[in-house]
């Protein structure tokens, strides 16, 4: 199977250089991906596009092979294509012909050609010739220039017609890597996971910083949305996740500081705090959820007066956006179900906020703090790759049933997005297949277990994270029998580390 990967736009107007980088860097990238899943595939690279050439024909090939392009940082589409030979125009004709026959039956349609090479005709005389063609030859129902219900789309490439079997949506933004490096700051909530999910889709490779204020199941929540997020649109890259052990650190604020000036003092130890966990992996910048006026602590005076306390940049992303926006892109990345149910711990709550930053309060309200503190807990820091960081008890995941082979009797729940299942949809012959977006699925799961009493459900999503994490809340919480239907694809292997990621 072949796919042609068009660029994030951004990247096609880049000087001849930084181009050519960039599509390196995003070569890689896919070629470490494919690698990773064990799908023998090969990136070449052309100037206005990359060319994928996936060496397997079976439908869980495919479907992870969609997965990867559309997560994949810097592709703007990807075009999946079957490639023919041609002599002349109306040979070229009869592929994009056939190959959309049955697709615009009864439907109105529009022939979109793009051209590249030398021929005897151009792009413009090649749809007229088709389309005309088309409507004739086939049981299409009209002609439509400004809103098909179909568009054919095909390539003429020098001697070969490349027709385009479907348009798969990518992130757009740029190649993972390219940008540099950077630490976010997560709570697991709807802001810092959008931030987050920002900044590796503007090419930034995002590692994860998590101030525990006191909860092992805050922890484990926030361990499996930050792996969710590595997963789902970074996982070309190694990354660490680090955390710091906040719970003495805001025992210290209650009792010494001065209850107005809580919440910008404890922001201002996480800043320090961050800046030295940053230090320790050269990175020289850190990332936050915050968005102006938001909250108390995040009026532009008080973001003025915590940054004072670290010499990094601090990157914030939602700093202009509506919360109802951050929500939506939540919705959309996945991170929504797991800030819906994450477990809060606030830390301090002041009863009357200050909302106007005055560094001079702030430095005589921290004056009482004991720095000891909270160098013990930069001390007790612990540092894990991501990849590592749902393994073994403490996650319970290691628990969840995986199933390669379903019984008859399963019921197999297809959680993708539908934009995914869509473009790759799960066909079993032996098992009912129901399709639940992840984030409907908890509302539903109770009137599924009623109805189909004594029914085993699995989960299924290409990567197998979000399933593994649902089935696991499910059966904990006793609402079922479920497991994980994992694809028939080649178990992920490690991913090739630097000297600088050894432990």
């Amino acid at each position: 199977m072949k796919f042609v990967i068009k660029l994030f736009p951004e990247i096609t107007i880049k000087s001849t250089s930084v181009r050519k980088q960039m599509t390196k860097i995003l070569r890689q990238n896919l070629q470490n991906l494919f690698r990773r899943y064990g799908i023998s595939a090969d990136v070449q690279n052309r100037w206005d596009s990359l060319v994928v050439i996936v060496n397997r024909e079976d439908e869980a090939a495919r479907r992870q092979a969609i997965q990867i392009l559309s997560h994949t940082p810097g592709i703007a589409s990807a075009l999946e294509i079957t490639e023919f030979t041609f002599e002349t125009l109306d040979e070229a004709y009869q592929r994009v012909r056939d190959a959309y026959r049955e697709r615009v039956a009864g439907k109105t349609f529009c022939v979109r050609i793009k051209r590249a090479g030398v021929h005897e005709f151009t792009s413009h005389q090649a749809e007229i010739y088709m389309g005309g063609g088309i409507l004739k030859e086939t049981d299409a129902r009209a002609v439509s220039l400004k809103d098909p219900e179909v568009l054919v789309l095909a390539e003429l490439r020098n001697d070969k017609v490349q027709v385009v079997k479907q348009t798969i949506k990518g992130l757009g933004g740029y190649p993972l890597g390219s940008q540099g490096e950077v630490l976010s700051l997560i709570s697991g909530g709807f802001d810092s996971t959008v931030a987050s999910y920002l900044m590796s889709r503007r090419g930034l490779k995002t590692h994860f910083c998590f101030f525990n204020l006191g909860g092992s199941a805050h922890e484990i929540g926030v361990k499996q949305v930050s792996h969710y997020l590595w997963s789902t649109y970074s996982e070309s890259h190694r990354v660490k996740f680090v955390t710091v052990p906040f719970e003495e650190v805001v025992t210290e604020i209650l009792t010494k500081v001065d209850t107005s000036q809580m919440g910008v003092v404890l922001k201002r130890m996480m800043m320090r705090a961050a800046s030295r966990v940053a230090d320790s992996l050269n990175l020289p910048a850190l990332v936050t959820g915050e968005a102006v006026a938001q909250v108390a602590s995040q009026t532009i005076t008080n973001l003025a007066v915590i940054d004072q306390v670290s010499d990094h940049m601090i990157l914030r992303p939602l700093a202009a956006m509506d919360k109802q926006d951050i929500i939506d892109i939540a919705r959309r990345i996945g991170t929504e179900s797991f800030a819906a149910t994450m477990p809060e711990y606030c830390g301090v709550i002041s009863v009357n906020p200050t909302t106007v930053g005055d560094r001079a309060k702030v430095e005589a309200a921290e004056a009482k703090f004991d720095m000891a503190v909270l160098e013990k807990a930069l001390a007790e820091a612990r540092y894990e790759r991501i990849d590592n960081v749902l393994d073994g008890e403490a996650s319970g995941l290691d628990q969840v049933q995986l199933v390669t082979t379903p019984a008859v009797s399963d019921i197999v729940i297809d959680i993708r997005h539908p934009s995914e299942a869509a473009d790759a949809p799960l066909v079993l012959t032996n098992n009912k297949v129901l399709e639940i977006p992840f984030y409907d699925l908890d509302n539903r799961v109770a009137d599924l277990v009623a109805s189909n009493e004594g029914a085993r459900f699995l989960l299924y999503c290409q990567k197998g994270t979000m399933s593994k994490i649902h089935a696991h809340h499910f059966v904990s919480e006793g609402r079922g029998d479920f497991g994980v239907l994992m694809d028939a694809v080649t178990p992920k292997k490690p991913i090739a580390g630097t000297e600088d990621d050894a432990e």
